[in-house]
């Protein structure tokens, strides 16, 4: 092989024919498990100094045995390096080669220590054991038929990955979710790919229909074929239904999908009837739905008006009486809009109660379950995550859950143990936070309610709508067929309260109103003017690292959440959670994947329901354990332990700062929210009230007053798409 030395004495050498290196991986310095991209420390027989190789590889591992063809070059900062065109990667044949392999992680159950012994009890044929001989391994000390088992099942996977990782990076795509692919379909997983590469999209989590198609182009399906249309239909809708749409007009589906395949309408139309024919897609009067939506909203509408005309089976209550009885035993005296409400819901099978922060809406709870667990009736109350759940026992005294967890969420099926058929034995159900809850899961959770139950629902219609499709809280008030109250007066304990006073100072379209220096520790809420990112940043981190913790006495990690309109540019979820992740958490073990660092104490939040792990999309925890040898870590979410394997890590965001719509229906002791120009699309009314309403104990407001009167001023609320109204109209009319 020729040195670099011989190899490039001057810059037409530079140019030469590509040559092959050869030599063993020492390690990896960069490897992206998307694009392949790699830089190489590598030890070459001959060569005094490592060389330092750079290319392209789906999976690389240190102690791996490399081949490769390229030029070599001279890097203004780096010196001399071997620019890639191929690299072939295959496991070492040496002894020294095979324990860094095995000590770089790729085999669960093995660690740097399992490594050395299995090299010093099987040498250069350690490979060959693990794969042909593998019950020989319990020769080694530490592994017993326990271990020995889970280091073969490991191998296998690796190994199956490993050629899955090959055949899609081959065709173009990132090697991130080749883990999750396996694990979807198995050792079927290049065949499902070859057969219909467009299944990925919808049924791989984290892949999308544009990684899938251009998986297609370089399978050589056509653009036109029909494959591809019926894909990008669903695409449409699938993004539309991302931004909180149930259905799409025809003609704009069809339009969109053309206009993004660059294939004749006719097509489109075409394949547009085939989902509909195929019932993946309901055409209702010129509204296209995914047929899960259509299915939910019906149902939506049939179920509350089963509800509402079915009698309760326990005997009336006394209103009045039942009302003075709650107000001497919580010691208060209810305010008339109060008692309206109160007598409201316990007087209708249905009833909805809304308002802002402070208005008394827990009380109206407190009040409603002394006075059915005085009756002796079975009282459910839940929320749709597990802080708004445990905020609501908190407050209430009574047991609180997630509707998933009072559903009984079946893995094995996929579906809700309580359905229909099994409805929830249960006389009175109170579900708070309505206003996050989307049509797929009130549809679950109105479907599983006994006929005869009483139905309470409290949440807060002026803040953001779900996150998911629909715009369910609303509807089911704008319909008008349910009897609401608002509740709209501020009581005496939060009347000091410049958090709760801002908050409807924004809802009525008003600027903050700040507290004077006088108020001193009684002071809750701040506004520091800053426009300029870096400055912003500098701010928020000192706010979280040490201001706010040095006067307030809050835990940064476990009592801080910095809140942000969205998840990208400067000042946006992702950056900033680099940036205090390297003040709060910077050192300790950890592992590296997809872009970040994991390490123990990390605040991290889950970003899709899990319904095997029973955590849920925005569920946040605490890393407790890094488990380096069996690559996986252990999270705590509210003192429950959840193991992540280390191609699960996709699941978690870090949660030093998330988005303000993944705030929802959580509170914090402490925010600090951002509020730049930088933000401008997405600054509206309903978000700066959302963000605001998160604070318990203390908000912060970090920006520019020009930003925030955007906000203010833009009562714009982004319209979704939802027939939910009108069939609730139409069933109870």
């Amino acid at each position: 092989m020729p040195s670099p030395e011989s190899s490039k004495t001057s810059s037409d050498a530079l140019a030469a024919a590509p040559v092959e290196l050869a030599g063993v991986i020492d390690h990896v310095i960069y490897h992206s498990d998307e694009s392949g991209y790699t830089v190489l420390s590598v030890t070459v027989p001959g060569q005094r100094d490592n060389v330092a190789v750079v290319g392209n590889c789906p999976a690389v591992w240190d102690g791996e045995d490399l081949k490769a063809t390229g030029r070599w070059t001279r890097h203004k900062s780096h010196g001399m390096q071997f620019q890639a065109e191929q690299i072939h990667c295959i496991a070492p044949s040496s002894a020294e080669g095979i324990e860094r392999y095995l000590a770089s992680g790729i085999i669960k159950g093995i660690g740097k220590v399992m490594a050395h012994r299995m090299v010093k009890t099987f040498g250069a044929k350690t490979l060959h054991i693990i794969e042909k001989e593998s019950v020989r391994l319990r020769e080694v000390p530490g592994i017993g038929q326990g271990r020995r088992d889970e280091i073969k099942k490991s191998w296998n996977e690796q190994k199956a990955v490993r050629d899955i990782m090959i055949f899609l990076h081959s065709h173009g795509v990132g090697t991130a979710h080749a883990v999750r692919i396996f694990k979807h379909y198995g050792p079927e997983a290049i065949a499902v790919v070859r057969r219909n590469p467009y299944r990925l999209a919808g049924e791989v989590w984290g892949i999308g229909f544009k990684s899938a198609d251009h998986v297609a182009m370089k399978l050589g399906i056509s653009p036109q074929s029909d494959i591809r249309a019926q894909a990008g239909v669903l695409h449409i809708l699938d993004n539309l239904t991302d931004e909180g749409h149930c259905y799409c007009p025809r003609p704009d589906l069809v339009r969109e999908a053309a206009e993004l395949l660059g294939i004749p309408e006719s097509t489109i139309t075409a394949a547009l009837d085939y989902e509909i024919a195929q019932r993946e897609l309901i055409d209702d009067e010129g509204m296209i739905y995914p047929a899960r939506l259509a299915f939910a909203e019906r149902d939506i509408a049939g179920n509350i008006k089963r509800l509402a005309r079915t009698p309760v089976t326990f005997p009336p209550i006394a209103t009045d009486k039942a009302i003075a009885w709650a107000g001497e035993r919580m010691k208060i005296a209810f305010d008339p809009v109060q008692a309206s409400a109160l007598a409201m819901a316990l007087d209708n099978k249905i009833a909805i109660i809304t308002g802002g922060p402070g208005v008394g809406k827990t009380t109206i709870i407190r009040a409603l379950v002394d006075i059915y667990h005085r009756r002796r009736l079975k009282v459910f109350l839940a929320a749709p995550t597990g802080r708004a759940a445990k905020r609501l026992e908190e407050s209430t005294r009574c047991g609180a859950q997630t509707i998933h967890r009072l559903l009984k969420f079946n893995p094995h099926s996929g579906g809700f143990e309580h359905d229909a058929e099994k409805p929830i034995d249960g006389d009175i159900f109170i579900l708070d936070e309505v206003s996050m809850i989307d049509v797929i899961l009130m549809h679950a959770f109105l479907r599983a309610l006994p006929s005869h139950a009483r139905l309470v629902l409290v949440g807060d219609v002026d803040q953001l709508p779900s996150v998911g499709p629909g715009n369910v809280l609303r509807d089911l008030i704008d319909a008008e067929v349910i009897p609401t109250t608002r509740l709209q007066t501020i009581f005496r304990q939060h009347s000091r309260s410049w958090i709760v006073t801002n908050a409807h100072n924004v809802n009525r379209g008003e600027f903050f109103e700040l507290p004077p220096k006088s108020a001193g520790q009684e002071a809750d809420f701040f506004f520091i003017e800053s426009d300029e990112p870096d400055d912003v940043i500098r701010k928020v981190t000192e706010l979280v690292s040490d201001r706010i913790p040095r006067r307030f006495h809050f835990d940064p990690t476990t009592d801080i959440q910095v809140l942000t309109p969205m998840r990208r540019n400067q000042l946006g979820a992702i950056n900033l959670n680099e940036v205090l992740q390297k003040a709060l958490n910077p050192s300790g073990a950890g592992i590296e994947r997809f872009g970040r660092t994991y390490r123990e104490g990390d605040r991290v939040l889950q970003i899709r329901n899990n319904y095997d792990k029973e955590v849920f999309n925005g569920d946040i925890g605490i890393v407790k354990q890094v488990d380096a040898e069996n690559q996986a870590v252990r999270v705590d979410f509210d003192g429950v332990a959840v193991a992540y394997d280390i191609s699960e890590l996709d699941e978690l965001d870090h949660a030093y700062a998330c988005s303000i719509h993944k705030a929802q229906g959580s509170e914090y002791p402490a925010v600090v929210i951002l509020m730049a120009t930088q933000h401008f699309k997405l600054l509206q009314r309903n978000l700066l009230y959302t963000a605001i309403t998160r604070g318990r104990k203390l908000v912060c407001l970090v920006g520019s007053t020009r930003a925030v009167q955007i906000a203010i001023h833009n009562n714009n609320v982004a319209f979704r798409r939802t027939g939910l109204k009108a069939r609730l109209r139409a069933a109870l009319k």
